[in-house]
């Protein structure tokens, strides 16, 4: 068995696991080593991943499904046995659009809510347009949770990407600088980059993309699936590795040792208080603002949150036919499905007490409160999974989501 496994990421807090399981010898215990290379761009991940210079990578969950698809490339079938992380991101705009479209919110440190703020957004996006220059949003890639969340949230408060509004691709680590810059008018990104361009005072964050969907699916572990057939076993190792990475991770006891790994130059290269923040839940809006809590703004572990769904998969694959074309087709909806693979999860997990759903789809979106699941080991409870327009995803009817969606 090849026991060595080299990851591939990007510095940005999500990228913790794999990294706290390989510096707290979690991946040790379990018989192999972790050699992590970071890049600076998703596209240089997704590269050293499809020509063998790594063997996995925490990657953007939609870019797993284009890569499989053949989505700006030649098709290359990947395998996702592993959610790293849901939710993590946030919507920060530079400070006068966002004292326009939020005005309250740093006052009364809280976050704008998702309806109110598209709903002033429309005037500014009005504005933009009549002087020739419509405003421009920054995303970390094309084929990323962050541009999908994005548009479902503009489309359902009556702004048409594309048309309204630009959207435009900046690497995370860059982000801040495009902002300040004002070569962007808003970005969407992971941590630390949001809090970056506030401390900068380039930026204010206006909404957590946790206020658009709850739960939404975020970065994951993904591999070629002829590598995932070749290493399963490693694989298998890695998973259980990673779980006891989350458990370290979410503990509040060790948020303080975790932010000074993560802030090392080799890995985020940051600074461990703003990392610390995102770990614990807590953000500055505003330069000169309150640090305020927003409970679950990162999402690394409780209710089996690194379970692969394959009703996630399908939500992307619905979002990548809205804003992408060329129309739905079941044989692609089909493949988009097959890129989670919860029976790995399951087969790396089993007998080791961590909650192993027994359906491998759910209705995404749910409105109720809590929600119970059955598992191997009983039942299991997940909280609310809803949409902000109160949208509910089917897993068995892709088809008629689509036809009921604005595709602006």
């Amino acid at each position: 068995m090849d026991t060595e496994l080299v990851v591939g990421f990007l510095p940005l807090v999500d990228a913790c696991l794999p990294i706290l399981a390989r510096e707290h010898g979690f991946a040790e215990d379990e018989g192999i080593s972790i050699r992590l290379v970071r890049d600076v761009s998703w596209a240089t991940v997704l590269d050293r991943l499809l020509y063998g210079h790594s063997d996995a990578a925490h990657l953007v969950a939609p870019l797993a499904i284009a890569t499989t698809l053949g989505r700006g490339r030649p098709a290359q079938p990947l395998s996702v046995p592993f959610v790293l992380g849901l939710n993590g991101n946030a919507i920060t705009m530079r400070p006068d659009l966002a004292d326009r479209v939020c005005p309250h919110g740093p006052l009364e440190g809280r976050l704008g809510d998702p309806a109110a703020v598209g709903a002033a957004l429309r005037g500014a996006v009005d504005e933009a347009l009549a002087r020739g220059r419509p405003l421009r949003f920054g995303v970390v890639h094309r084929y990323s949770s962050h541009n999908y969340m994005l548009r479902y949230w503009l489309a359902a408060c009556g702004i048409r990407p594309d048309r309204d509004v630009e959207i435009t691709t900046v690497p995370p680590p860059f982000c801040a600088d495009a902002l300040e810059a004002g070569e962007v008018d808003a970005i969407c990104v992971g941590e630390p980059w949001n809090s970056v361009a506030v401390e900068r005072g380039a930026g204010r964050i206006v909404l957590a993309t946790a206020q658009i969907w709850r739960r939404g699916v975020e970065k994951v572990l993904a591999l070629r699936e002829p590598v995932m057939v070749k290493k399963r076993e490693s694989v298998q190792r890695l998973i259980r590795a990673m779980c006891r990475a989350g458990r370290h991770f979410v503990d509040p006891a060790n948020w303080e040792v975790n932010a000074a790994i993560l802030a090392r130059p080799e890995y985020l290269d940051g600074d461990a208080v703003l990392i610390r923040r995102a770990i614990s839940d807590r953000l500055l809006l505003a330069r000169g603002g309150e640090v305020v809590p927003y409970p679950d703004f990162m999402f690394q572990y409780r209710e089996a949150a690194n379970f692969p769904w394959v009703s996630q998969a399908e939500w992307l694959y619905t979002q990548m036919v809205r804003w992408d074309g060329p129309g739905f087709d079941p044989a692609d909806a089909a493949r988009a499905a097959r890129v989670f693979r919860p029976d790995v999860y399951r087969s790396a997990l089993v007998g080791t007490g961590e909650p192993l759903p027994g359906a491998s789809s759910k209705v995404e979106g749910s409105l109720s409160q809590k929600t119970s699941v059955g598992t191997q080991q009983g039942t299991m409870t997940l909280e609310s999974n809803r949409f902000f327009d109160e949208r509910v995803f089917d897993p068995a009817d892709l088809a008629g989501y689509l036809a009921a969606l604005d595709r602006g």
